[in-house]
């Protein structure tokens, strides 16, 4: 069976707190996290922007999250007012998979890979891999 994994890598600036934490994560500051998005389907597909079915999905879609708040994206914004769930690092992959599946055919399944700082990271999937 044909197999396509799509892969793109991005970052944005947005500042949080974690909420009940006790420690310096529960106040306000920022970190620069960098996205991996790796896309996996077994048939190709049309988009929004090529009605033939030749790309597992757009990149364009897959990369939602780096736009600026302004522009429904999370780039230069306060998580806490964009996401309606705790801002870990946890909770952030899990937010940025469900809004992205939202937004691409459903026979693709992805993996987000959030990356909070140069050596934390957290990946999500919703698939036992």
């Amino acid at each position: 069976m044909p197999t396509w994994t799509l892969n793109t890598e991005f970052k944005f600036d947005a500042a949080h707190f974690i909420d009940g934490y006790d420690g310096k994560c529960g106040r306000m500051h920022g970190h620069t996290y960098k996205v991996h998005i790796s896309a996996k389907s077994h048939e190709l597909n049309p988009s929004k922007y090529l009605s033939t079915p030749d790309m597992v999905c757009d990149f364009k879609e897959l990369k939602w999250a780096a736009s600026d708040s302004k522009k429904g994206g999370l780039d230069h914004s306060v998580l806490n007012e964009e996401i309606p769930v705790a801002t870990t690092a946890e909770r952030i992959a899990e937010y940025i998979h469900k809004e992205t599946t939202k937004r691409i055919p459903g026979n693709i399944e992805l993996k987000v890979t959030v990356w909070e700082t140069e050596n934390s990271w957290v990946e999500y999937t919703d698939k036992d891999v």
